[in-house]
């Protein structure tokens, strides 16, 4: 993507490029979100982004991501609605969908979006919106719809968009975590939350095990999903409730490990992105990545986009980077 096509723009900017029609991704801070113009465009609550030059968080400013597309259409989902969302997309294109935290929309498609009809079929990728860490215990994360400018705290919306022919979408994650030579750990149920984890086969208080083993709470668990290592951030650790709290949800059965710390996350992340990605069209990072990484003045070469509360390629992730691109068949 170039720089044109992904930047931190003024109101008055992203209002002219929406009143030129054109299709738009777009996040910042609720209030600057309600007072753009209808449009061909859907976006999410975030004051924090990734710049050409640097991370930022800034209240005043919208990201914005220009799409390249033939055409587009626009929906929300409800509960109900939500796991046909892909049915809705075209057979040559891809979707980008935005979920509010907390939501149970967004616990929905975290829990169950590997199942949903065409999943894995057509492209999709997407963020979760969040808010200032500031109002974390106040505040509501919101999407909109930009065709009417109505705002929603459980309901995602989803850009649909065709491609010309003999022109795909491919769908990019990089997760710089690796999981470390410890022990194998899984849970009993699919959850948020866990009390307990079954540790080489033997029952273990989940948070006296973190807590036995020095274990950093920065650092997400990591498991194999059919050969691609998906990372489950640790959002808090109670002793006195027994319970640890993810940001995404542990999979009944699935053997997950601690992921051993990146020692430079930005030059890591040099080394990781392709030097020629290609035509990137959508691309995000996570705010543990913007906090443990200390990405606040700091670049990620080659890649920039919101940084959100939850990261979706196909399905959704944690502690990662995304990004889609265009190429010709």
């Amino acid at each position: 993507m170039s720089d044109l096509n992904s930047r931190l723009l003024t109101v008055a900017e992203v209002s002219e490029l929406i009143q030129q029609g054109l299709p738009l991704a777009l996040a910042g801070d609720e209030a600057l979100l309600a007072s753009l113009p209808t449009g061909n465009w859907i976006a999410g609550s975030t004051p924090y982004f990734m710049t050409e030059h640097a991370g930022v968080c800034d209240r005043n400013k919208v990201f914005v991501q220009i799409l390249d597309a033939e055409q587009v259409t626009i929906e929300s989902y409800d509960m109900d609605a939500l796991p046909g969302f892909l049915e809705d997309a075209p057979e040559q294109g891809y979707s980008i969908i935005i979920l509010p935290a907390g939501s149970d929309v967004h616990r929905s498609y975290a829990e169950n979006a590997p199942g949903f009809p065409e999943m894995y079929l057509k492209p999709v990728v997407g963020w979760v919106a969040g808010m200032h860490l500031d109002d974390l215990a106040s505040g509501t994360a919101v999407v909109v719809d930009g065709r009417t400018g109505e705002s929603f705290g459980n309901r995602a919306v989803v850009l649909h968009a065709s491609l010309p022919p003999g022109v795909s979408a491919m769908v990019h994650a990089i997760n710089l975590f690796e999981p470390d030579e410890g022990d194998d750990i899984e849970f009993s149920d699919t959850s948020f939350s866990a009390r307990h984890c079954i540790v080489n086969g033997e029952q273990k208080g989940l948070p006296e095990y973190f807590e036995d083993r020095g274990l950093d709470t920065r650092q997400p668990l990591l498991a194999d999903y059919c050969g691609a290592l998906i990372n489950v951030s640790i959002q808090s650790l109670e002793s006195s409730s027994g319970a640890v709290q993810f940001y995404a949800p542990v999979f009944k059965g699935v053997q997950y490990r601690v992921a051993r710390p990146v020692a430079d996350y930005p030059e890591a992340f040099a080394q990781a992105m392709p030097a020629k990605p290609g035509r990137i069209i959508f691309g995000c990072n996570c705010i543990l990545n913007y906090l443990h990484s200390g990405l606040e003045g700091r670049a990620t070469p080659g890649l920039t986009g919101p940084v959100t509360f939850g990261e979706v390629a196909y399905q959704l992730l944690n502690q990662t980077a995304v990004y889609m691109t265009l190429v010709d068949d």
